[in-house]
């Protein structure tokens, strides 16, 4: 039985999510923004947290930890390669390892470039990876402290797991990130159609998060840099897709 998940909003615009598994009742938290729209779910739910999964350092993924912590008891997983810039670590990650969660298993994929030492979960049988500030709804996070090189690569593992995959991203930052999708790309019809999608959604008060991979494939500029049709518009038809993706990550900073 796969597991719930539940998507929390939290602060301005962040996500956490809540991972529950009804056989067996164990229940995760991926990254803690805030405190109390956390303890309130699993209060009207009725569910103990027993793990938070960290993805990244940065305040607004961590900054609610330990009093989620000292309110749960939670045990508290993170990258190794960062366990000085995070809350104590129960158990500390590094790329390609995995771990069980209720009779699943939950993958570990290193994906540095927003931060060094940004890691993502996949859980291949629940068909969800949660990517944290690396893969975004139509985005991808600001490159702070890795490479444009190094985010590519980390897209790029992304991209090949299964199309089915549902991306648990961090923010809601969709409908902006449309508006810079379709000034690389405006005769996507896919991404013009999820973009009206986006602003209808965000009208209605509704997350677009989660989304499924096989959207971000057909609509996410930073995942189609060697598509044929961006290099001509940047006029870069010869140039390596790490160097495209770079250009695209380039403007959207200055967007």
């Amino acid at each position: 039985m796969p597991p719930e998940i539940v998507t929390l909003p939290c602060l301005a615009d962040n996500y956490a999510f809540l991972v529950h598994a009804p056989r067996g009742g164990e229940t995760a938290l991926v990254d803690a923004p805030e405190a109390a729209p956390v303890l309130k779910a699993l209060e009207a739910r009725g569910w103990q947290l027993d793990q938070i999964w960290l993805t990244h350092h940065h305040w607004d993924h961590v900054e609610a930890t330990d009093e989620i912590r000292a309110a749960t008891g939670a045990r508290v997983f993170g990258a190794g390669a960062d366990a000085h810039r995070l809350p104590p670590l129960d158990l500390a990650l590094a790329d390609g390892d995995s771990f069980a969660f209720a009779g699943h298993e939950v993958s570990v994929m290193d994906v540095s470039g927003h931060t060094v030492g940004h890691i993502a979960y996949h859980i291949a049988d629940a068909r969800a990876a949660f990517t944290g500030d690396s893969l975004m709804a139509l985005g991808c996070g600001r490159v702070f402290e890795g490479t444009f090189a190094q985010m590519w690569e980390s897209l790029s593992k992304l991209a090949a797991l299964p199309p089915e995959t549902r991306v648990f991203s961090g923010h809601e930052y969709t409908a902006a990130n449309a508006r810079f999708a379709l000034s690389v790309e405006p005769d996507n019809a896919a991404l013009a159609q999820r973009a009206a999608q986006t602003e209808a959604a965000r009208a209605r008060g509704r997350a677009t998060v989660p989304s499924s991979l096989a959207q971000e494939l057909a609509t996410n500029p930073f995942l189609r840099a060697g598509q044929p049709g961006i290099k001509r518009a940047l006029g870069m038809e010869n140039r390596p897709d790490a160097e495209v993706f770079a250009e695209i990550r380039r403007q959207k900073d200055a967007f």
